[in-house]
């Protein structure tokens, strides 16, 4: 028989592992979008040897299965490079790389779709292709591209899930930990699942309203 008093009787732990689920998606998408942006430039840049750079970056970690990822960051960068580095960082390296990966295409793609009329007419008033970028570009496509980015953010609050692996206390290792001891696993999962049902249903409702908005 279901008994719910198991999900009751553990909030606290599952409260505090949506909370550091939370806090992982915020910090890895922030950093996501700003790597992304810098590998979106490189790769629109005049110069072939960034924009091949920028290519192979995004290949990089596009192709190579996040768990992978964050099982080589925590791991292996200390016996191959000899940097010690916590479970915390390396979570955060790992998912704000992978995450800057699909952003930057994202970003590139939407750089791309602005009429090309826009940064001429950015040249002709005296502006450094840099400044076209910020004051003219950007904030344009910014506005096409919120749907698309809207919905990697939804995918990477979903690879939080891969940080149990390296011990990270997040929503599903908590989870974990109380199947553990209380042995109703079936419970327990399912109150993980409502409760990214509860966030990310509207949060993909909304990211649906905002591409139709843009369209």
């Amino acid at each position: 028989m279901f008994d719910w008093s198991v999900i009751t009787q553990n909030l606290d732990l599952l409260g505090w592992g949506l909370l550091v689920t939370l806090r992982y998606t915020v910090i890895t998408c922030l950093l996501g979008l700003v790597i992304g942006l810098v590998i979106a430039l490189a790769q629109l840049s005049p110069l072939r040897v960034t924009r091949v750079a920028g290519m192979l970056f995004v290949e990089f970690f596009r192709n190579v299965p996040l768990l992978v990822w964050l099982l080589w960051s925590y791991y292996a960068l200390p016996i191959f490079a000899g940097i010690r580095i916590s479970r915390e960082a390396a979570g955060i390296l790992a998912l704000s790389l992978y995450g800057a990966a699909y952003y930057a295409e994202i970003l590139r793609a939407g750089i791309q779709a602005l009429d090309h009329g826009q940064g001429d007419a950015a040249k002709a008033l005296g502006m450094s292709p840099l400044q076209a970028m910020y004051r003219i570009i950007l904030p344009q496509a910014f506005r096409q591209m919120i749907p698309p980015l809207a919905g990697q953010t939804i995918i990477q609050m979903k690879n939080t899930t891969l940080l149990s692996v390296i011990t990270i206390p997040d929503l599903l290792y908590q989870a974990s930990y109380i199947s553990s001891f209380t042995y109703r696993p079936m419970e327990v999962y399912t109150a993980v699942g409502i409760i990214f049902l509860i966030i990310l249903v509207p949060s993909n409702y909304l990211a649906r309203r905002l591409e139709l908005r843009n369209h």
